[in-house]
């Protein structure tokens, strides 16, 4: 079991290595680019650039999570994994992922901002969910990470869906949850929740959001022990 766990986690490991490199060579290299724009345009008047890096970061997450299903757990099955290990070993990669991406991206922000204080550049700034509680790199690494791992998950769930039951179920679940998120703003719920959240805010809420994910990464077991290499 621990020999297998550690294969299929080098296996998921090496696999995500072209993605990530893709990923973070074009994050960090537009960066560099809009810093150098800012840089150029640090005289001109009620000029400001905003980069928030947790988006893209979210972004990634969420393609990820919904392509690991219908690719990784098939052929890992072929290669005689089996579930229970498929799903610890996952887990513990979504987690490990979560927390890299945190790390580098945090540090990648840190740097930055040092970089644009030391030549004066005050017309590039990073925005981040941290900022509305304390903005240090731990506390941007923590809500990273739990971001990261409950979009990991919820995606891979509906990825998960959408590979054993097709597009129709794949489909619906998002369908429900955009029908509501308009209904939601159209009645100012989002809004007010939204309102409500900005000044109620802690640390916690964040720890909230890992634990759902969790949560949520739970129940996709009952689909992944009897997933089978067919859709």
């Amino acid at each position: 079991m621990g020999r297998q766990i550690k294969g299929l986690l080098y296996f998921f490991i090496t696999d995500s290595i072209k993605a990530l490199t893709i990923f973070w060579g074009i994050l960090t290299g537009t960066i560099i680019i809009s810093t150098i724009i800012a840089f150029a345009i640090v005289d001109v008047a009620d000029t400001k650039m905003i980069f928030a890096i947790p988006a893209v970061l979210y972004i990634f997450c969420a393609i990820y999570g919904f392509k690991v299903a219908a690719n990784l757990i098939p052929f890992s099955i072929r290669m005689g994994a089996t579930r229970k290990n498929i799903f610890i070993s996952l887990g513990i990669f979504f987690l490990g992922l979560a927390i890299f991406k945190a790390i580098l991206g945090s540090t990648i922000q840190t740097a930055f901002t040092y970089l644009n204080r030391a030549f004066g550049i005050d017309t590039y700034a990073f925005l981040h969910p941290a900022q509305l509680l304390s903005d240090t790199w731990l506390t941007r690494v923590a809500i990273d990470t739990s971001m990261m791992f409950c979009i990991l998950s919820v995606l891979f769930l509906l990825g998960f869906i959408y590979y054993r039951y097709g597009l129709f179920a794949g489909g619906t679940i998002p369908a429900i949850m955009f029908i509501v998120l308009l209904l939601g703003i159209s009645k100012g719920w989002i809004l007010d929740y939204l309102v409500h959240l900005s000044n109620t805010l802690t640390l916690g809420y964040f720890f909230g959001v890992f634990a759902i994910g969790v949560l949520i990464y739970m129940i996709s077991w009952f689909m992944t022990r009897n997933v089978t290499v067919a859709k």
